[in-house]
């Protein structure tokens, strides 16, 4: 079992990905940080901001395609709070506000995922002794989501060759399944995890 969905790029080698984690890390958050922070009437700034995202992507030799399909995915992120910004007043600038905000919010921690191995980051954090707790489920969400994701194909598979010519809403009734059974198995998996790691002295 190997996927590679959230990391893809994270091990390639390219002046980004030879720079220190805690450097890409620091630089990351202060990015996010002075993006939230900074006034819409500092155009200048978001422009800079945008045009160093685009040089890490080429010094970090990241496929463009691969980039953009990754801020599409995340996009509904936004649109729930797009869609509550244009109901207020003033909706049309606060749309434009969130759109670039958030828009380089998520370019800049999709870049740091896919030029930092998960790994670094956790040790980083280690270092700057954020709490053990937190860093260890960190690191189980990484290693477990690998899982489930191999534990959705599966099912999808067994599901796809006992289904001939399936009708649109048979698909969604379908799919509904696959979930309510992964959201199952998920928690039944998490229990038994939970009581292995108890049973070795962990707490």
């Amino acid at each position: 079992m190997k996927h590679d969905y959230i990391d893809r790029y994270a091990r390639l080698d390219s002046p980004v990905h030879r720079l220190p984690a805690a450097l890409k890390l620091a630089l990351a958050l202060a990015l996010v940080i002075s993006t939230v922070i900074v006034p819409m009437s500092a155009p200048l700034y978001f422009v800079a901001c945008a045009l160093f995202l685009v040089c890490v992507i080429f010094l970090g030799r990241l496929p463009l395609r691969f980039v953009a399909v990754r801020l599409l995915t995340l996009e509904p992120l936004v649109a729930g709070v797009a869609i509550l910004a244009l109901m207020q007043h003033d909706g049309l600038l606060m749309l434009i506000r969130i759109l670039v905000r958030s828009n380089l919010c998520l370019l800049a921690m999709v870049l740091l995922s896919n030029t930092t191995p998960f790994a670094g980051i956790l040790d980083v954090l280690r270092s700057l002794r954020v709490p053990s707790l937190l860093v260890t489920v960190l690191a189980l969400m990484y290693r477990y989501v690998f899982l489930l994701i191999d534990q959705s194909e599966r099912m999808s598979r067994a599901r796809a060759s006992r289904t001939f010519a399936p009708r649109r809403g048979s698909r969604w009734k379908t799919a509904a399944g696959i979930v309510g059974q992964l959201f199952v198995r998920s928690t039944e998996r998490a229990e038994r995890i939970y009581a292995a790691m108890t049973a070795r002295g962990w707490r």
